[in-house]
């Protein structure tokens, strides 16, 4: 998905980072939504305040996240080095779906399976920060996007949270396979 166009006109899903997160960037979303239609994206919709919008524009990916970023800073009192946002089309999410692994989020009751969206680099420098625990995390990278599963029963010990501490975190925005699918569901909803 990095540095590829996104061949998508009209719907598109912003994944924004590093707002509403441990009670900082609060973002509410009516709000967020009037100033994106005041920008001029039309039939603009959230999904949960972590930073899940549906917007129609035949601007192409990186213009609206230049705008929605620059439209942030301007509205609501930010850490700009926190917020980053990333633009995909119906084909960049169902290739993401379609992609996952053998049996990734088949098993809820038995890991807990995240989908960690890249912006602006690479799966291979992006693996560079993870170290997974064996017996407990599991990683595979994919095309724009690094496929995370931690058991359950053990997150406690997981190390995906380590993660934090790389300035290659800045370049990520996480959403749980759950929320994942049900972006793609809402996506690609008539």
């Amino acid at each position: 998905m990095t540095g590829s166009p996104d061949g998508d006109a009209g719907l598109r899903l912003a994944l924004l980072r590093g707002i509403n997160v441990g009670g900082r960037n609060k973002v509410p979303m009516q709000a967020l939504r009037g100033h994106l239609e005041d920008l001029g994206y039309q039939q603009v919709s959230t999904y949960i305040a972590s930073g899940n919008v549906f917007l129609v524009s035949d601007a192409d990916a990186a213009t609206i996240g230049s705008s929605i970023e620059a439209a942030l800073g301007r509205h609501f009192d930010l850490d700009d080095e926190l917020v980053k946002v990333l633009v995909l089309g119906r084909a960049q999410l169902e290739s993401v779906i379609a992609h996952r692994p053998a049996d990734f989020g088949e098993q809820p009751e038995l890991y807990h399976c995240d989908a960690i969206f890249l912006m602006g680099i690479e799966a291979e420098t992006a693996l560079q920060v993870f170290r997974p625990r064996e017996g407990v995390d599991r990683i595979w990278a994919g095309d724009g996007v690094i496929y995370s599963q931690r058991l359950s029963a053990e997150r406690t010990r997981s190390r995906l949270s380590a993660i934090t501490a790389s300035p290659l975190y800045k370049s990520m925005t996480i959403r749980s396979w759950k929320t994942t699918l049900k972006l793609w569901e809402m996506l690609s909803a008539p």
